[in-house]
């Protein structure tokens, strides 16, 4: 078994939100949405290593009423501490607050929370170098 995709929620019209987010913030790419999904709105985008194999997928779906995540998310795995460091100076130039108060609470890995546009919780680790 593995996992083929993670959705989270965003208000109406919050599209823009999450592809600051998920695209400026996180560098995954925005993929199109099946055209009969389409019409709910929301995105979708994805992660891929270096031979193209998708390795993260998250959707955005519209909810409404719509409550952020708090405790509930996603955890994204990059391949250095270095890119993570470059992903989260990346969240907060696009004014994402950065959580690192739990950075060495995961054996083994480096780690922040941050929270999207909307205020869903996501975290973000590599592996201890």
């Amino acid at each position: 078994m593995r996992l083929h995709h993670v959705q989270v929620a965003c208000p109406p019209g919050g599209e823009s939100g999450a592809r600051r987010f998920h695209a400026d913030g996180l560098g995954m790419t925005e993929v199109a949405k099946p055209a009969e999904l389409a019409v709910r709105g929301g995105c979708w985008f994805r992660a891929y290593d270096d031979e193209g194999g998708v390795t993260a997928e998250i959707h955005v779906g519209v909810e409404e009423p719509f409550t952020p995540a708090r405790k509930a998310h996603p955890a994204l795995v990059l391949e250095s501490t270095e890119e993570l460091e470059a992903v989260s100076a990346r969240l907060q130039q696009l004014g994402f607050e950065v959580d690192w108060s739990e950075r060495h609470t995961f054996d083994g890995h480096q780690r922040f929370h941050t929270r999207d546009a909307h205020g869903n919780r996501v975290e973000v680790l590599a592996r201890q170098d």
